[in-house]
């Protein structure tokens, strides 16, 4: 808040009366110092005046010499008459009495002893004396000067004769004096006026480029950089002020540059990923971005100012100077309520160039598709060592019969290599189906696509699972990557189409396709009862050409529904493996499904059966126009 100054406050005012003061001092000090010199040069000017030439001392000194007093006393009295002299001057001999006077009115006092103390001091001592005295009666000053008056002819000037007494008012000189203080007094005063105008105008010219700079100032402060001040001078304040100038365009360069990073930090943090907390030294939170948030369920606005420790649930087990002093790398799991989350968390110091801890920046990582694929990994390692192994241990034991001699056996010898030979062609068809994965996986399964009408092959597809149930031996069918045995004779079942009567084009690999089919339709033959309705429907919605393919079997329990695409995920594991299966049809099928740009998945419930579905692009196809495109 911007507090109004006072002018008795204001460095205007300040400037300004220490400037009146100084020229005050400087005044009073030559103004004591002029007077008391004028007044020393005026009281010996004074003095000069006063005082009795040297001739005049000895003409004196020679006629109280004279034995004639009388004559003696005329012709003093006609020296001191001669004299121009405003002071009062008396003659004394060395007796002490009054020879003459200068006062025509006071001559009575001639021949009378005199009774000053200083005049016989002058007398006895031969030593000059004055003085400045002060009448109190008279309220008046006077210079009091006594010379003792010697013999001319002696030769050490010792013999005083007599001494000359002058007394002079020095009010004329005081007078003066005081007349010119009261000049100096008044031209003072009226120095101190004029010079307090130019102190406020002089105080007024240095303080308004600062008045400007701390407007400036205060408008930066608020985020306004577009002022200038002006610049009135090349002196230091205009040096200031262009500086002030210069200072408020970096700092708005700046303030822009800042923002944009501040804006541009923000956009990173807001589209990162990973979560990013960041703390002050005490390990409060003072940013956190959204994935940070969405990770830990939490506010973003509400958490500032919280432990992170609290905020991670780590307070039992670690402390901000474990933290600080070991930024080590923890797992931590965030799973709940069917929803999988496990976060790898990372700490760093944010540290200055000196040395000095300024916060911690915690870093989010979802890991939870990592640990995912790391256990599906160990899950499948394991599921193919478990489904090569089982193969393996029947054809060694079978072998091991037959070299033990069963091979000589006619009757046991047969089934043997019966079965070793099924093991064979299951571990073949696994090892087939493992490598059509990982094919897909790389991405370097080649796709062999044609369009095709997909009512036609639906047809022609389903017409090969109806001659099996015409059948009343062991049917075998074969496709591009597998070769397998459907006991069709030993189960009775039928087909049921529901075409659309419109012709379907899609853009297909057929052979890939169409082993789709066969995984899908051979699922449906094995786990459907004997005499079921396997319903095979085909339509076309919204640029999509849906197959379903349901049956009346056991149907998938809800549990297992999300898992029955998984490499070798059964849901009765030991009807799958005593019916040949090798748990990855499914897989095989969705990764195809999945490279010809469609969708698959799966609808059932449990004791009603399953209905597999199948989306495919499909662009609607006139067969005029194509009828016309051959003719041009």
């Amino acid at each position: 808040m911007n507090k109004k100054i006072r002018f008795f406050q204001s460095i205007n005012f300040k400037i300004a009366i220490v400037f009146i003061l100084l020229l005050m001092i400087t005044l009073e000090i030559i103004g004591a110092y002029f007077v008391k010199q004028l007044e020393q040069q005026n009281i010996e000017s004074f003095k000069q005046q006063v005082q009795t030439p040297a001739y005049v001392n000895n003409q004196l000194a020679t006629e109280l010499q004279k034995s004639d007093a009388s004559g003696a006393n005329k012709e003093i009295a006609n020296i001191l008459s001669d004299l121009n002299n405003s002071a009062e001057i008396r003659v004394v001999d060395s007796k002490g009495i009054v020879r003459g006077t200068s006062d025509v009115n006071d001559q009575g006092e001639i021949g009378q002893k005199i009774g000053d103390n200083q005049t016989k001091n002058v007398l006895y001592n031969n030593r000059s004396y004055e003085t400045l005295s002060y009448d109190d009666k008279n309220h008046t000053s006077y210079y009091v000067n006594i010379v003792p008056l010697v013999n001319a002819s002696s030769s050490d000037n010792s013999s005083v004769v007599g001494a000359i007494y002058v007394r002079a008012n020095m009010e004329s000189v005081y007078k003066g004096i005081n007349n010119i203080t009261l000049i100096f007094l008044t031209a003072s005063l009226v120095a101190a006026l004029f010079s307090s105008m130019i102190a406020i105008v002089i105080s007024r010219a240095i303080t308004r480029p600062i008045e400007e700079m701390k407007k400036q100032a205060i408008r930066m402060s608020r985020g306004d950089y577009s002022g200038q001040v002006h610049v009135y001078g090349q002196d230091e304040l205009g040096q200031l002020a262009m500086a002030v100038n210069n200072l408020s365009v970096r700092v708005e360069e700046a303030q822009e540059t800042s923002e944009a990073e501040r804006r541009r930090l923000d956009s990173v943090l807001s589209h990162m990923t990973d979560g990013v907390i960041s703390t002050d030294r005490r390990g409060n939170v003072i940013i956190i971005n959204e994935a940070a948030a969405e990770f830990l369920d939490v506010d973003a606005d509400a958490v500032i100012g919280q432990s992170i420790l609290e905020l991670l649930k780590i307070e039992a087990d670690y402390t901000i100077r474990d933290l600080l002093e070991n930024q080590e790398e923890i797992m931590l799991d965030f799973s709940q309520h069917g929803h999988d989350l496990i976060v790898h968390v990372e700490f760093s110091l944010i540290q200055r160039e000196t040395g000095f801890i300024s916060g911690i920046v915690c870093v989010l990582h979802d890991v939870t598709e990592q640990q995912k694929n790391e256990r599906e990994r160990r899950q499948f390692v394991s599921n193919v060592s478990h489904e090569l192994r089982t193969p393996l241990t029947s054809m060694r034991s079978y072998l091991e019969a037959l070299t033990d001699g069963a091979w000589q056996d006619p009757e046991v010898a047969p089934d043997f290599l019966h079965v070793t030979q099924e093991e064979t062609e299951r571990m073949i068809r696994m090892i087939n189906d493992l490598l059509s994965l990982s094919r897909m996986d790389s991405g370097t399964a080649k796709m062999e696509l044609e369009m095709v009408n997909i009512n036609e092959l639906m047809n022609y597809d389903l017409n090969r699972f109806d001659m099996m149930i015409q059948s009343d031996q062991e049917t075998t069918m074969s496709d591009t990557n597998r070769t397998e045995t459907i006991p069709a004779a030993q189960k009775k079942y039928s087909i049921k189409r529901e075409f659309t009567s419109r012709d379907l084009w899609v853009e297909i690999d057929t052979d890939r396709f169409m082993q789709v089919i066969d995984n899908i339709m051979n699922n449906a033959i094995k786990y459907s009862p004997d005499g079921g309705v396997i319903t095979v429907a085909l339509t076309e919605t919204n640029n999509q050409v849906i197959l379903s393919i349901s049956d009346q079997g056991l149907g998938i329990p809800k549990k297992d529904l999300p898992h029955v695409f998984d490499r070798f995920y059964r849901v009765d594991k030991a009807r799958s493996r005593a019916q040949g299966g090798t748990g990855l049809g499914l897989a095989i099928s969705k990764e195809v499904i999945t490279a010809l740009n469609g969708r698959i998945w799966v609808e059932s419930k449990e004791g009603q059966g399953s209905t597999f579905s199948i989306s495919l692009p499909y662009q609607p196809y006139d067969e005029d126009e194509g009828d016309d495109w051959d003719e041009v």
